[in-house]
């Protein structure tokens, strides 16, 4: 599958649907499901694994022809560690050989892949297929893949914590300086705009520790469809829903006419 097909004809009516002034810049992505598709076709849960990588070439495709700058996919957690020890072997032989088979052509469409999360429990061999991808594709500007593995929201916040107190008690800073732009800029997302769309497959209603600081005012969409049934018609949905959608940040639109009437407010 090529990165650079144009959307499938199916596709066309929903595309037409979509206001191309008002697609989000950057979308993240938790990508769920992938052991319980397999499991109920009666394959190993690594056959949903293989079958989720598929999917996520075929979205970046479709995000990148409409215009979104960002893709940020939930691939490792943290918590995931836990799952049993085969499975954490072959998602880590997995990343490994798909950098080494879609690196090139990632490069060739121009996107910029940047691994957000701690490596340093990673095996060698994968540490290095990392920084390689990174360093061929530091110089990309088309599109930004940021794929987080062995990443926690909690976590990476106490990280930018302890570098603030570390700064603050070496005098570097003083503690009245400490802001959310001061945050931001220790975050391993910084320089990069925080999503405005975070999109779930599976049904889950949960975030699970994902970018908890960056997703304080991301819409969020939830799709019943497991990760491996995920395509560019359910991509589309959620662009569509997203669009519709009256984002005021905590604020309201007021009429000329609308007033605030404060009267049952007021101490008996």
């Amino acid at each position: 599958m090529s990165f650079g097909k144009v959307i499938d004809k199916k596709n066309t009516d929903l595309s037409k649907s979509i206001d191309k002034q008002k697609v989000p810049e950057h979308v993240a992505i938790i990508m769920d499901g992938n052991g319980r598709w397999a499991i109920k076709k009666g394959f190993p849960r690594s056959f949903g694994h293989n079958k989720g990588v598929s999917v996520l070439k075929e979205i970046i495709k479709v995000s990148k022809k409409l215009g979104c700058k960002v893709l940020t996919v939930y691939a490792f957690s943290t918590e995931n560690w836990t799952r049993p020890i085969k499975e954490v072997d072959f998602l880590l032989n997995l990343f490994s050989e798909v950098l080494k088979n879609e690196i090139e052509e990632i490069h060739e469409e121009l996107i910029k892949i940047k691994f957000i999360g701690d490596l340093t429990p990673f095996p060698d061999a994968l540490k290095k297929r990392i920084y390689f991808s990174e360093s061929l594709t530091k110089n990309n500007n088309k599109f930004l893949l940021n794929i987080c593995i062995n990443y926690g929201g909690r976590q990476e916040i106490v990280k930018v914590a302890k570098e603030l107190a570390l700064k603050s008690s070496s005098g570097e800073i003083k503690p009245s300086e400490v802001n959310e732009e001061l945050f931001n800029s220790e975050l391993l997302t910084q320089g990069i705009k925080d999503p405005e769309l975070l999109i779930r497959t599976s049904g889950e209603k949960r975030i699970s520790n994902f970018l908890l600081w960056q997703l304080a005012y991301s819409e969020i969409y939830i799709s019943e469809v497991l990760w491996p049934d995920f395509n560019e018609t359910e991509f589309l949905k959620a662009i569509i829903d997203y669009q519709s959608r009256d984002r005021r940040f905590g604020g309201i639109e007021s009429s000329p006419n609308e007033s605030f009437d404060d009267s049952h407010f007021s101490p008996q």
